[in-house]
């Protein structure tokens, strides 16, 4: 009689006593091994397949302290960019600042930012008009969006190296309203992967945020919007 492998093993597991009963039959059993063909004991087998679980266990653990590694540096980097934002004294200085600090800090090689309704005399780049379907782009950002591709407007943002770049962090500056455009931009287009995550982004455009909306015009309340 042919007996059916799930019939085997569905027997096997409604009777976990068979082996208890029959324990001379493990010392019997060879199986084929499925590096070199040869036949191997079942305990040898069971020693291999425990190895290999070990392995990536191993793997899956040095990944996690990795990432957590990792985590930590970009808590500190922020934790320190927050600071010097909290130095700076007038707009000038925290544009400046910010665009030194992003590039030596996090090694981010190519930083572009826009901001409007602030006013400032002498006026810096970061102040140059932007179009209406920027804003809008901006507006409609819930959160920081990574990917390969920017409207021609912002990659222009860049200035002559704009053609070089190939992925790209748009992140939405606001407070109770959007005023603002920080976007980031590098050669290497698995820099800003469309699937990447975006917490420590969201966290960077909320210090931006913060620190930037100190030199809007007044609300009328008499003090700056918050």
């Amino acid at each position: 009689m042919k007996l059916d492998p799930e019939e085997v093993v569905r027997y096997l597991q409604e009777h976990p006593q068979f082996f208890d009963e029959h324990a001379g039959i493990l010392a019997e059993i060879r199986i084929p091994c499925r590096h070199d063909g040869r036949t191997i004991p079942i305990s040898e087998r069971q020693v291999a397949v425990l190895r290999d679980k070990n392995h990536i266990l191993q793997d899956r653990l040095a990944e996690l302290i990795r990432f957590g590694e990792e985590n930590d540096t970009l808590g500190q980097k922020l934790h320190r960019l927050a600071i010097m934002l909290l130095g700076c004294t007038c707009l000038g200085d925290l544009l400046q600042r910010l665009d030194s600090h992003l590039r030596g800090e996090f090694l981010i090689p190519h930083v572009t930012l826009r901001l409007w309704d602030i006013v400032a005399d002498p006026a810096p780049p970061e102040l140059a008009p932007v179009s209406p379907s920027a804003r809008t782009l901006a507006e409609d950002l819930l959160q920081p969006r990574c990917g390969h591709h920017v409207p021609d407007e912002i990659r222009n943002w860049f200035g002559t190296g704009a053609g070089h770049l190939r992925s790209f962090a748009t992140i939405p500056l606001r407070r109770q309203r959007t005023f603002g455009l920080l976007v980031l931009g590098s050669e290497d287009p698995q820099r800003f992967y469309p699937e990447m995550g975006t917490l420590y982004l969201t966290r960077l455009g909320e210090l931006v945020s913060a620190a930037s909306v100190r030199y809007r015009p007044s609300t009328g309340n008499g003090g700056t919007e918050a």
